[in-house]
């Protein structure tokens, strides 16, 4: 069973004991998280839901990815800019599908 969720403006695949890093959630470590906009649940028969549903997750941790480096040229007007971008996220454990 899976479940496809839009959390943050992106879409992410998730099955029951899956660990995924999502945009950052206002919740603490520990705290159960539920995930109600649900895209499509696909059950292990293949049936398909779509629409309805809910995802409950635990927030495992809070962090920051990989730093991201932002260059701006152009070239023969001496213009460059660098700039550098690091993202917050909000790492969860899958725990429950429910369609």
């Amino acid at each position: 069973m899976y479940a496809v969720v839009e959390t943050g403006g992106k879409q992410y695949k998730m099955a029951v004991g899956d660990v995924l890093k999502v945009e950052k959630l206002d919740a603490q470590d520990g705290e159960k998280v539920v995930l109600d906009k649900v895209i499509m649940v696909v059950d292990d028969e293949g049936n398909l839901t779509f629409g309805t549903g809910k995802v409950t997750a635990e927030v495992i941790g809070q962090g920051r990815h990989k730093k991201i480096v932002v260059f701006k040229y152009k070239r023969r007007k001496n213009y460059r800019r660098k700039q550098g971008h690091r993202q917050n996220y909000t790492k969860i454990k899958i725990e429950a599908i429910e369609s």
